[in-house]
């Protein structure tokens, strides 16, 4: 099959021919791939920022944002047929450790993570799990939502976080608005009733921001007057909630500045240190939290959502053939929502 892979660090990879995977044990799923989500994340690992994390042999196939069709299973799979139109999530789990057993899978003690650790879906076909795949609305087509199988997920898992702890008359702001935030946006709305606001340097991010739902945003500048305009429309106090989709560029100190006390800082992007006293968050008692991918339930509630219409992507279709095109596209901020990968 047609696979493109990590051949070198900061290098671009190459389109070759490798073996299809087969069924080795008896809940593999073999997907053939109907979209592959382009992530920034994929960006990071062409840098080999995930080189010592992952320990992952090269070359390797990545992508992980994958859904397609069910091509061929294991002697004991039963929630999935041949032919069945699936979403990947991201990890393959044991489904046998604590973390698994409470639903917390993400955090599962013997995962996979196809396109980080093994081989991923920028190919044709990708070796994944009967306890990873979810079965498509019949609305919904693979290359329309594989990007919600990371990114998707990811902002679901973060907004969901957030809104348990928020009500009706409570501030969130949401920093950047791009591939990330364009979906935690629609999620926010789906299942929030507080004010959000969103802040972005894209002009164009911030225009679909709002036709998306957004009570309020702002354009984010080098000089942080959008910092005074955010604590302005919270009264003065600063938000409850700050849901980060940056997390380099400055966005750190920027939302710590945006947090009103005993607010709650969601950090999702990620690229720089977060340099905050030790005594500015004892005093405040501001919590600052992390967000990985979300869990397999989670991605269910998100198919949910996609499947009533109250979240979807937008997207830009390439060729399998013309990755290095959307890499490049993602890199320079041509791309508004997510790029996709269709083989």
């Amino acid at each position: 099959m047609k696979a493109v892979q990590v051949v070198g660090y900061h290098q671009n990879m190459q389109l070759t021919e490798v073996a299809d995977p087969t069924i080795t044990g008896p809940l593999d799923v073999i997907v053939r791939i109907g979209g592959a989500g382009v992530c920034r994340t994929d960006l990071h690992i062409l840098e080999g920022q995930w080189a010592e994390k992952s320990g992952v042999t090269l070359p390797y196939t990545i992508g992980h944002e994958n859904a397609g069709w069910v091509h061929s299973v294991g002697s004991s799979v039963t929630n999935v047929a041949v032919g069945d139109k699936v979403i990947v999530h991201p990890l393959v789990t044991c489904g046998l450790c604590r973390a698994c057993r409470s639903g917390d899978d993400v955090h599962c003690s013997a995962s996979d993570f196809p396109g980080i650790d093994s081989s991923g879906g920028y190919a044709e076909f990708l070796k994944t799990s009967a306890r990873s795949v979810i079965t498509l609305d019949d609305s919904l087509e693979p290359a329309d939502v594989a990007a919600l199988a990371d990114a998707g997920l990811t902002a679901y898992h973060a907004v969901a976080k957030a809104s348990r702890l928020l009500r009706p008359g409570h501030f969130a702001v949401m920093i950047g608005a791009g591939g990330l935030g364009h979906i935690g946006v629609q999620v926010f709305k789906a299942i929030s009733g507080a004010t959000l606001i969103v802040t972005d340097r894209n002009p164009e991010a911030l225009a679909l921001a709002k036709e998306l739902g957004a009570d309020h945003v702002v354009l984010a500048s080098a000089d942080g007057s959008h910092i005074a305009a955010i604590r302005e429309l919270t009264s003065g106090n600063g938000a409850e909630a700050i849901i980060d989709f940056v997390g380099e560029g400055g966005a750190t100190k920027d939302g710590v500045a945006m947090l009103r006390g005993a607010g709650n800082y969601y950090v999702v992007g990620y690229g720089e240190n977060i340099d905050v006293p030790t005594i500015d968050i004892i005093s405040a008692e501001i919590n600052i939290i992390g967000n990985l991918v979300g869990s397999y339930n989670d991605l269910v509630e998100l198919m949910a959502l996609a499947a009533q219409g109250k979240v979807s992507l937008h997207t830009v279709k390439y060729r399998l053939e013309d990755y290095q095109q959307a890499l490049d596209d993602l890199d320079a901020g041509r791309i508004r929502g997510r790029a996709i990968l269709v083989p």
